[in-house]
């Protein structure tokens, strides 16, 4: 990665599909080229969350084309995020392996509240300095995003579930705009900000709106003179009055706005319109940064010693007050025994998922000692993660669940070998150190081949800690409920 400084980041949206490229110099970003396609995946959600083929295809066929831009990237450079339809869509497990085929790289859904840390991380980094709070609305085409920060640092995230696409498609499905769907699209918009407004209103001293419709309404308002600068909540009314006298989508005849942006127009108009009411907002300004350069920055602070996910484990660890000593014994142990399973594939991100694993294994006896390694998993799987896409969260959770009990509830959740090594390794450190002490181990010779795992240990010492070398007799028929083979030598 040093010599390659190149890095390409894709915002899989429910309006549409982003790439941007950019040149990595020291600490900054240098944008190269991008590229955007207006796929609406969200109007292609049926009433039942699940995406329809038309837009199934339309996904494919711009992931193909983005394809070509990324080719010769190595993997590590490129990131590519699912926001909120991949979220919801009940089909999207079917659909994303198909997309990771036509694309070359593998998608990461991230959750509303990620997605809000990584939109504001893009907008901060190209403001100009302020002491002051900063409020940042995102309206995308399924979710809306509300941050709160200051400097570089997000200090309040928020995600609503309501989107330009959403809204358009429930309050305005014909292009007829009224004034009774117009109200009601924003009494709803209104009702979802309530939950959110008491901790939003006052606390910041500018207002940002990032991606699509927050740039429609701004070239919209400033091209037709209905503002002077930026969104301002005049120039909304004067625009609510122009839309109403028109009364269709598709009969707006108004300077900036772009025909792509035409059809989630009124939906975008009403979130806008209802987060000024109820944030107490007088002016916004339009900031031509979002999500796909949030994710190129957090990107390449991973490069830098500088991962977000390092931090996420360490404040867990604090959170849930964990015996760091304890977390570092297993961790060591079981790096140590991966290394020697899979010898040179045991690569930095293996060598990661492992590490957090084992640095968060305990974090269930916080809700109780029985069973803790379930808790642990549902924490692991369900917590909000700044850092952490959905499959990693879920890779972590699967793993902490095998850490100990029986393992015939880990079916199917072992999906490669490598998931396979790094559960037994993270199973046998925790064994091993179950007396949270740092006596001394045993040398210990371990290797794997297919489903078969050896490990040769002292007969000595096995005949000086009889507990332990029951522990790993039972653990071998364990084992027998995944089809998987632990042979313990004595030698």
């Amino acid at each position: 990665m040093q010599h390659q400084p190149i890095l390409a980041a894709i915002d899989l949206g429910s309006n549409s599909f982003r790439l941007q490229i950019a040149r990595a110099e020291g600490d900054q970003l240098y944008m190269l080229d991008g590229l955007r396609e207006p796929v609406r995946l969200a109007a292609g959600l049926t009433p039942e969350k699940y995406l329809d083929a038309e837009a199934q295809q339309r996904a494919l066929a711009t992931l193909g084309r983005f394809a070509e831009r990324l080719r010769g990237l190595p993997r590590e450079a490129v990131r590519v995020v699912g926001t909120n339809s991949l979220r919801v869509a009940k089909n999207a497990a079917d659909f994303i392996p198909q997309a990771e085929h036509v694309l070359g790289f593998p998608i990461d859904v991230i959750s509303g509240l990620e997605e809000a840390r990584l939109i504001y991380i893009g907008v901060a980094h190209e403001l100009p300095p302020s002491d002051d709070n900063r409020l940042v609305i995102d309206i995308g085409g399924g979710s809306t995003e509300f941050i709160i920060g200051n400097g570089l640092t997000p200090l309040k995230l928020e995600s609503l579930y309501m989107g330009c696409v959403s809204f358009t498609k429930r309050f305005f499905p014909d292009g007829k705009i009224t004034k009774q769907n117009l109200k009601q699209a924003e009494l709803a918009a209104r009702n979802e900000l309530q939950a959110i407004a008491g901790e939003y209103r006052g606390r910041w001293q500018q207002a940002f709106g990032s991606s699509g419709t927050a740039k429609a309404l701004t070239e919209i308002l400033e091209m037709n003179g209905y503002s002077d600068i930026g969104i301002t909540r005049e120039g909304l009314e004067r625009l609510r009055a122009h839309m109403l006298k028109v009364g269709e989508v598709q009969r707006l005849d108004l300077q900036g706005l772009r025909p792509d942006r035409m059809p989630a127009l009124a939906g975008g108009f009403a979130i806008m319109s209802a987060a000024f009411c109820e944030l107490g907002i007088e002016r916004m300004q339009f900031a031509p940064t979002a999500l796909r350069e949030g994710v190129l920055y957090d990107l390449w602070g991973r490069f830098h010693h500088n991962d977000m996910r390092d931090v996420t484990v360490k404040q867990f660890m604090t959170r849930y007050r964990l015996d760091a000593a304890q977390a570092a014994r297993v961790s060591t142990l079981a790096e140590e025994l991966a290394r020697q399973f899979l010898g040179d594939e045991f690569g930095e991100t293996a060598q990661q998922v492992l590490s957090w694993a084992a640095n968060l294994h305990e974090v269930g006896i916080s809700v109780a000692h029985s069973g803790y390694h379930k808790h642990t998993a549902y924490i692991l799987k369900n917590a909000d993660m700044p850092g952490f896409s959905k499959k990693e969260q879920a890779r972590l959770s699967s793993l902490t669940l095998a850490q100990r009990g029986s393992l015939e509830k880990l079916q199917g959740q072992l999906p490669d070998t490598e998931d396979l090594v790094l559960a037994m390794s993270l199973r046998l450190a925790v064994l091993f150190r179950r007396n949270r002490s740092d006596a001394p181990l045993p040398t210990m010779r371990a290797r794997f081949s297919g489903t078969k795992f050896h490990l040769a240990i002292a007969a000595d010492w096995l005949a000086q800690n009889p507990l332990t070398e029951t522990a790993l007799q039972e653990e071998s028929g364990q084992w027998k409920s995944l089809d998987v083979s632990l042979q313990v030598q004595k030698g």
